[in-house]
């Protein structure tokens, strides 16, 4: 979203692990909010929240979650 609003190419890696199993992940997005996971044999759950920010009266998208 970051890069979106400044018109920038912006990417970044999450590196997390898996609650169930503890295994590490490795997560590449870009600023189009592509994604690819590093461990092939991983398949997360991967989602971008869809807010009308216009309609949004909390001080930041963290809040109205």
């Amino acid at each position: 979203m970051q890069g979106q609003l400044r018109k920038e190419r912006l990417s970044f890696t999450i590196t997390t692990e898996c609650a169930h199993c503890h295994q590490p992940l490795h997560i590449d997005i870009d600023s189009e909010l592509n994604y690819r996971v590093a461990e092939a044999e991983a398949q997360p759950l991967v989602y971008a929240p869809m807010v009308d920010f216009g309609k949004l009266d909390d001080p930041s998208i963290i809040d109205a979650f």
